[in-house]
């Protein structure tokens, strides 16, 4: 401020800039709008804000204004501990402080000088108080025409106060948007888990891996693109299925399901296409097909790679033109399906071993869902051990709805290789052997489960230098592995996170083959 304004004036002005600052809520914008402000009305060079950071007792530069762009940048860039500098000593004092000549103060502090590029002649410093104590300060560097005076002091420090109030309002405001965005962002994985909840009961978990799951089944649902269900045996694929079908648009009609795998390979067209009389001998009479009693509904198609070469042409086919043809017809029948296949095959490895059609897997591959490995989500396990005990108990008309923690802990800490099916099977076995009304104890469990073993790889020799060691127990690890998983390299190259193709090249460069 200038000499000659009258008190007026200066409380005018006062007023107006407390009631610009109080005004505004939004931190990102309040905190430039101080600067500027401030600087204006008291001519400085620089006005900046040093904001306490609790945690590390350092000050900062959240926003500052100075008449060098290039300045103002750096110092935002800069912290320095809360208790050096005037700035630091107005801090803990709780006073405000008037410099003319900083070489002559020894509580300056030059090394922000130093990294900013600035040159400070003199200074003006006000605390920044709320009621929960001082927040930092608020401070102007050179005066633009002479020195600052006792005046610009006193201005300052009173609007200090108005200042530290509208920071801690529009910091409150800013926790108030953020937990309300919080909120908001709860309710909406909440509503999200209570409809996938209603939509699939049956499939229980709640890892990170199967809410995945479930957000691209709930893509899936009312589109009538054909669906892929990869995953191991076990991993409850068909569940999956018959959920998109029965809660999609087709449920009024039927959900057919074929395992490609259980069916003779001589019997696969008759079965999927159906037949006329004395189509082939034992053909007695007219077969309806499996694809065209699904007719209006959805096609489940189990372990689709163990499918023949020559019914893939037609189910192709089948599914381009949307008809199919009877063995021993010579017309075509329409038909509209929904197809779901699943395979515990990678079949882009299949295809390029020429063991399944290439057309065929894009056809059937629009839209992908993995099915995770039950040792790929562990907290699935007390939920799932839970159902499948209410499950086995009214199935088996027993009353056992408990189970010890040492036996949980087995089931938490076994490998699954199973998978979902094979902890079903275990509780079903644990259930019978339960007298009614007990807990699940670790005796009733399968004896693989009770003596159950932590992986230990054996250490190299003493001598071994580190590149020679990581190589060891690299190889020991994989075989392990391999011997844990029956030799399977697809299941085992997901648990260490590599391709299938890079595990066969680690299996031939350690010479695990014979292994």
């Amino acid at each position: 401020m200038t000499d000659g304004v009258s008190n007026v004036e200066k409380l005018s002005l006062l007023f107006e800039l407390s009631s610009a600052f109080t005004a505004q809520i939004e931190l990102q914008e309040l905190l430039p709008l101080i600067m500027a402000q401030t600087q204006a009305a008291l001519r400085a060079e620089n006005c900046s804000l040093l904001l306490l950071d609790e945690a590390k007792q350092e000050l900062f530069f959240p926003v500052t204004s100075d008449v060098s762009p290039a300045v103002g940048a750096q110092l935002q860039e800069i912290r320095f501990p809360a208790n050096r500098g005037i700035a630091g000593w107005v801090l803990q004092h709780g006073e405000a402080a008037l410099v003319p000549d900083v070489t002559q103060d020894a509580r300056f502090y030059p090394d922000v000088d130093k990294q900013s590029g600035a040159r400070t002649r003199d200074l003006l410093y006000a605390p920044l108080r709320t009621r929960a104590g001082s927040i930092g300060v608020i401070g102007l560097r050179n005066k633009r025409e002479g020195s600052f005076t006792q005046e610009d002091l006193a201005f300052l420090n009173a609007l200090a106060g108005t200042v530290a109030i509208a920071i801690e309002n529009a910091r409150l405001y800013q926790r108030v948007k953020q937990s309300e965005s919080q909120l908001k962002e709860e309710v909406v994985i909440l509503t999200r888990e209570r409809v996938r909840q209603d939509r699939f009961p049956e499939i229980v978990g709640h890892s990170e891996a199967m809410r995945r799951v479930f957000a691209k089944m709930e893509s899936a649902i009312a589109p009538s693109f054909p669906v892929l269900l990869e995953g191991e045996t076990g991993t409850g694929k068909e569940l999956l299925a018959r959920a998109l079908h029965y809660n999609g648009p087709r449920k009024e009609r039927p959900c057919i399901a074929v395992n490609c795998g259980a069916l003779p390979e001589a019997l696969v067209e008759s079965e999927l296409f159906g037949h006329k009389k004395g189509a082939f001998s034992g053909a007695i009479s007219d077969k309806l097909g499996l694809i065209e009693a699904a007719n209006g509904g959805t096609l489940f198609l189990d372990e689709i790679g163990e499918m023949p070469l020559s019914t893939q042409v037609k189910l192709l086919r089948a599914l381009q033109e949307g008809e199919i043809r009877r063995v021993g017809e010579t017309q075509d029948r329409q038909v509209d399906v929904r197809l779901i296949s699943a395979t515990n095959k990678d079949l882009a490895q299949e295809v390029q071993q020429k063991r399944f059609r290439e057309d065929l897997y894009y056809r059937i591959n629009v839209f992908l869902i993995t099915v995770p490995l039950l040792q790929e989500r562990p907290e699935d396990i007390p939920l799932l051990v839970a159902h499948f005990m209410r499950k086995c108990s009214a199935k088996q008309g027993k009353h056992v709805e408990e189970i010890t923690q040492g036996a949980l802990a087995l089931f938490t800490q076994y490998s699954w290789p199973g998978n979902v099916r094979e902890l079903e099977n275990e509780i079903e076995r644990a259930v019978a052997l339960t007298p009614d009304g007990q807990p699940i104890l670790p005796g009733t469990l399968s004896e693989r489960i009770v003596n159950q073993q932590s992986l230990r790889v054996p250490l190299p020799v003493v001598n071994s230098s580190l590149k020679e060691a990581r190589s060891a127990f690299e190889r020991e690890y994989i075989a392990d592995l391999l011997l844990r998983n029956q030799g399977n390299a697809v299941k085992t190259a997901k648990l260490l996170g590599l391709s299938r193709q890079m595990l066969q090249k680690r299996i031939k460069e350690f010479g695990l083959r014979d292994r």
